[in-house]
Formats: structure tokens, C-alpha cells, sequence
């Protein structure tokens, strides 16, 4: 069989083997670039790897404290509650889902491929929605909470800036992806730019649009939990704060409050999206 598979190599064209050997000398190159990588990657994982002698106590006060939660945090009179706490975190949440999905419209038209007749145009636009999406959230909260100060609008501008470069790339994938032929027929027919987009262009990707509108605003969800820890607001300040006093009750239903809102986030949102797309 050996033999059989040599003798079939050797009647190829030689510009074809020459092909074959490079493309397996390049897949051995990339093999052992990734595990060199891995194989130092894993040399200082293991070189600093230290188990905190009280680590142990830690995870059991943490795991007591989620099954033993403070059931008094979730409404208290002054305001100051778990309660209030997850409202504004959804707040902050909305507001910037919705800064983000109109702000990157115009992005997203400038970063289509299918949009513009020079292809330097588009790339400009992809290069700006990519250095936006460089700085995560809580690096754009800490900017902007040196700009505006300490508070939940600082949380929204971060969420709202952060969210403009990803919405920017799918909402501009989308435009690229969608079907051209109503958009030359209307042109035919003589009908202007303002015309064309209402009739060909938003009937096609607003459904998209919204659903990944929808989509995001779940992952802000989540980003704007923990915004807090540097003071912009949310559910992220009263969690540092049980945390840096071992008030693992108060961690504990407060855990259990963030589970529960994802969640029911994570459903309703879905269940829309799947009668969006």
C-alpha cells in the first residue's frame, strides 16, 4: 500500500509535489510555532502558580454565603438595596445598548465593502471600528469617569463607546451581506439615494440590525455588573464593597440577584431574536 501511495506521488507534476511539500513544510512550521507558544505559556503558569494557604477557608465562606444569602438586602428602606442596584445596572445597560446602536449606523455604512466604489473608503472605516473596539469597557469607564465623574453616566458613555465598534462590525457585515439586485433595480427606475436606502437597503438589514441590537444589549448586561467596581455605577460597587468585608451573605445574594436578571435577559432576548431572524 506504501508503495502504491509513493509510486502515485512520483507520477505528479512537479510543480504540484513542489506545492505538497510546501504546504506540509508551512503546517510544520505552524505546528510548532503554536507549541512552542503553548509550551511557554504553560512554563510560566507553572513557574508562578501558587495555591493561597487560605484559599480553601475562602471558597467555603464564599459557597455558605451564596446558600446562606442575605434575604433583608434585596428591599431596604433607604434605597440602598440589591433591588435599586440591579435597576440601575439595567439602566446603565439600556442607555448604552442604545447610544451604541444608533451612533454606529453611520459607521457601519462607511465600513461596507458594498458602499462605496474605492475599497480604501471601507477600510478606513473597518480601522476606526476595530480601534474602537480595542479598549474594553472598563478602561473607557475609567476615562470617562475622569471626564464626567463618578456615577452611572460615565458607565453609560463606556458601554455606549465600547459597543459602537462591535454593533459597527456586524451591523456593517450585514449591509455587505445583503442582496443588491432591489437597490440596482431602484436606481433604474431613477430613484435617489434618500429612496434607495428606505426601500432596498433598511427592509433588508433591519431585522439584523435589531437582532444583534438585541444581542449586545445582553452582553452589556453583563459588562455593566461589574463597571461598578470602578465607580461607574451598577451592581459592581455594593459587590466590591461585600467583598473587601467578608460579608459573603451579602456576596452571596447578590451572586444569586445578577444569576437570576442574566438570565431572564438572556431568555426574553432570545425568544425575540428568533422572531426577528
Amino acid at each position: 500500500m506504501r508503495t502504491e501511495t509513493v509510486n502515485k506521488k512520483a507520477l505528479l507534476p512537479k510543480d504540484v509535489r513542489k506545492r505538497l511539500i510546501w504546504r506540509r513544510l508551512k503546517i510544520g512550521v505552524i505546528a510548532a510555532v503554536v507549541i512552542l507558544i503553548y509550551a511557554w505559556a504553560f512554563r510560566g503558569f507553572v513557574k508562578d502558580f501558587k495555591i493561597n494557604p487560605n484559599a480553601g477557608q475562602s471558597i467555603k465562606a464564599i459557597f455558605n454565603g451564596i446558600i446562606h444569602p442575605d434575604w433583608d438586602y434585596i428591599v431596604e428602606p433607604g434605597g440602598e438595596d440589591l433591588l435599586h442596584a440591579l435597576i440601575d445596572t439595567l439602566a446603565i445597560a439600556v442607555l448604552g445598548t442604545f447610544i451604541s446602536a444608533v451612533l454606529c449606523i453611520p459607521f457601519a455604512f462607511w465600513a461596507a465593502r458594498n458602499m462605496s466604489r474605492r475599497r480604501w473608503i471601507s477600510g478606513t472605516g473597518k480601522f476606526v471600528l476595530s480601534a474602537i473596539r480595542v479598549f474594553p469597557e472598563l478602561i473607557m469607564a475609567i476615562l470617562f469617569i475622569a471626564a464626567v465623574g463618578l456615577g452611572p453616566f460615565a458607565g453609560i458613555l463606556a458601554l455606549g463607546f465600547h459597543s459602537v465598534g462591535m454593533l459597527g462590525k456586524l451591523f456593517g457585515e450585514s449591509i455587505e451581506n445583503m442582496d443588491l439586485s432591489p437597490r440596482e433595480a431602484l436606481i433604474a427606475s431613477g430613484a435617489n439615494r434618500l429612496q434607495t436606502l428606505w426601500f432596498a437597503i433598511v427592509p433588508q438589514v433591519l431585522p439584523e440590525f435589531m437582532s444583534y441590537t438585541l444581542y449586545r444589549f445582553e452582553v452589556s448586561v453583563r459588562a455593566a455588573t461589574i463597571l461598578g467596581i470602578v465607580g461607574a455605577g451598577g451592581i459592581g460597587a455594593p459587590l466590591i464593597f461585600a467583598l473587601q468585608g467578608h460579608t459573603w451573605d451579602r456576596v452571596g445574594i447578590i451572586l444569586i440577584g445578577i444569576i437570576v436578571m442574566v438570565t431572564i435577559i438572556d431568555y426574553i432576548s432570545g425568544a425575540i431574536r428568533k422572531r426577528l431572524v
